[in-house]
């Protein structure tokens, strides 16, 4: 009977103290499975460190002879006025001129009198941006010169670039992932919660794009940060 009654006892003592331990289980399973997932963003404003401008030489005639001949020297004009400006030599390109002979085609628009059209692309693509920009506001210089420039071709417009995301890079990822601890203590501490480690993280993907429509050469760089941290009593 007294063995009877130890044994229970016994039985009894280990139920307690399993009950105990799974209940610590479970409760700490609680509190690792308690987080929060936060964003936070970094951003700066960057000149852009490369233009590339297609120049569009444009004429007509009915001398295909005479034509050829302007287009070399205004090949000559166009690029003595940019490497002039201190454009390097090697950041220009120039495609072989084209020549459309209207009467060739089945349909010829009414407002072109002129036998032929002779187009050639001289193309800029360098990091001296500034001087681009000023060069721009020089073209009508070339255009007195008897030089004829399709400046209005919306599909060879002057775009700038920046190439030097990888130098920013590591910065603005720390300063965003900054952003998002701060985000997430707050939460923590409105929540009567500690902040733990992190539980996992995701990198977005930058966005370059303009800071606005009126500066182009000025690009406003964006990453978000997507983390999740534990949370603890």
């Amino acid at each position: 009977m007294r063995k009877l009654r130890l044994d229970a006892i016994v039985i009894a003592i280990g139920l307690i103290a399993a009950g105990n331990l799974i209940y610590l289980g479970l409760s700490k399973m609680a509190e690792k499975d308690r987080s929060v997932s936060v964003r936070g963003f970094s951003e700066r404003i960057v000149d852009a460190d490369k233009a590339t401008w297609p120049i569009n030489y444009k004429a007509f005639g009915d001398d295909l002879g005479q034509m050829n001949q302007d287009a070399q020297n205004a090949k000559k004009t166009i690029t003595k006025f940019l490497t002039d400006a201190g454009i390097p030599e090697d950041n220009i390109s120039i495609t072989a001129p084209k020549v459309t002979d209207y009467n060739n085609l089945e349909y010829k628009p009414d407002n072109i009198r002129s036998r032929y059209a002779i187009q050639m692309y001289i193309t800029v693509s360098t990091k001296e941006v500034q001087k681009v920009r000023e060069l721009t506001y020089r073209l009508p210089e070339l255009m007195r010169g008897g030089i004829s420039i399709a400046n209005n071709d919306y599909d060879n417009q002057l775009t700038y670039e920046y190439t030097s995301l990888d130098k920013i890079k590591p910065e603005m990822i720390e300063a965003s992932t900054k952003n998002a601890r701060e985000a997430a203590e707050k939460f923590a501490k409105d929540s009567g919660s500690k902040l733990g480690k992190i539980k996992n993280a995701s990198q977005g993907y930058f966005s370059i794009e303009n800071r606005d429509n009126n500066t182009p050469w000025i690009k406003k760089i964006r990453v978000v940060t997507s983390v999740s941290y534990y949370l603890k009593n």
